[in-house]
């Protein structure tokens, strides 16, 4: 029997040895081949659908294959990015996540995924200041006026937030704890439904994402008493910080983020960020994004773990003291 000769199985070797690269290559040129699913982990009209919405319609435009909405809510959003943890890694489920993702760890006693090994970040896309406001028919045109009101009235005044853990929920138990005031809070599956509430009057006062309650604002059916930002936001620079009206420690955003299963291809990753990043960038949809209260970021894949792992551990030490659990 006539063996092969050496130079035939280093012809073989090599050819083995670049199948790897050539497979990366046609993923990376292929994708997406079919329509690409986007968990949004709440309830339609929050600030985190309402971003998704539009980086979904962009996306879709620039490759060229529908990427649709899933609204998914329920348990302050575990349940939706449990699905996303459990879903292939293929890059066709997209998770649109809010900063809730990182403060359920810490606030339920177990959550179904593990933010740091169920996922792969790809860009801290944006972020959006926190708003107190009121429905227009509660007599306070201050936060002052607000805060003197409950005080003068204690136990019959309550506010929304998006759920349980939720940044906004935070800065209202901030408020609440630094200033002793009693005040309950009414939890909702969702910025939408939250809002919705304070407009028609159920809940009085709320703490929403800037993005989720300015159209509301803007057209009179909410009134706006401060921002929990550091600087005032451009798309509504007559509200005041918090700081400037004097409670300087009621501070924190809200932040929308996108990830993919762990495992997901590096090179699907990459083209995900580019195109989120790309997207942001552009002119008009900067100048959309601030009219809907939001500050574009685009961060790396990395900037993004390193802020997860640091909220991680920031919001734990905040629930703890404050003994936030869900309800």
């Amino acid at each position: 029997m006539k063996l092969p000769h050496r130079r035939h199985f280093l012809h073989l070797a090599a050819g083995a040895a670049a199948l790897p690269a050539i497979s990366r290559i046609t993923w990376a040129q292929t994708y997406p081949s079919r329509a690409v699913r986007v968990i949004v982990p709440f309830a339609p009209g929050g600030g985190t659908d309402i971003f998704a919405r539009i980086a979904a319609q962009k996306l879709g435009e620039s490759l060229g294959q529908q990427f649709y909405i899933e609204n998914i809510a329920g348990a302050g959003g575990n349940i939706g990015v449990g699905q996303a943890a459990r879903a292939t890694p293929d890059g066709y489920t997209v998770l649109f996540a809010f900063g809730s993702f990182v403060v359920n760890p810490n606030t339920y006693a177990k959550v179904p995924y593990d933010p740091q090994k169920d996922f792969a970040p790809v860009t801290l896309a944006v972020v959006a200041t926190t708003v107190l406001v009121v429905n227009p028919a509660v007599p306070a045109t201050s936060v002052k006026d607000l805060i003197a009101l409950i005080k003068a009235n204690p136990g019959k005044y309550n506010y929304a937030s998006g759920g349980v853990g939720a940044q906004p929920h935070l800065v209202g138990e901030q408020l609440r704890l630094s200033l002793g005031l009693d005040l309950v809070h009414v939890p909702f599956n969702g910025a939408g439904p939250a809002i919705a509430s304070v407009v028609a009057g159920h809940t009085p006062i709320g703490f929403a994402s800037l993005a989720s309650a300015a159209p509301y604002v803007k057209d009179g059916k909410l009134r706006a008493l401060a921002i929990t930002s550091k600087e005032r936001s451009q798309s509504m620079p007559d509200v005041p910080t918090m700081t400037e009206v004097g409670y300087p420690n009621i501070e924190g955003d809200s932040w929308v983020g996108v990830l993919v299963p762990a495992a997901t291809p590096k090179e699907v990753i990459t083209t995900i960020h580019r195109e989120v990043v790309k997207i942001i960038a552009l002119p008009e949809m900067k100048e959309r994004l601030v009219t809907l209260g939001y500050d574009p970021v685009g961060s790396t894949p990395e900037e993004f773990a390193q802020r997860i792992a640091t909220e991680l551990e920031t919001w734990g030490k905040v629930i703890r003291a404050a003994n936030i659990k869900p309800e």
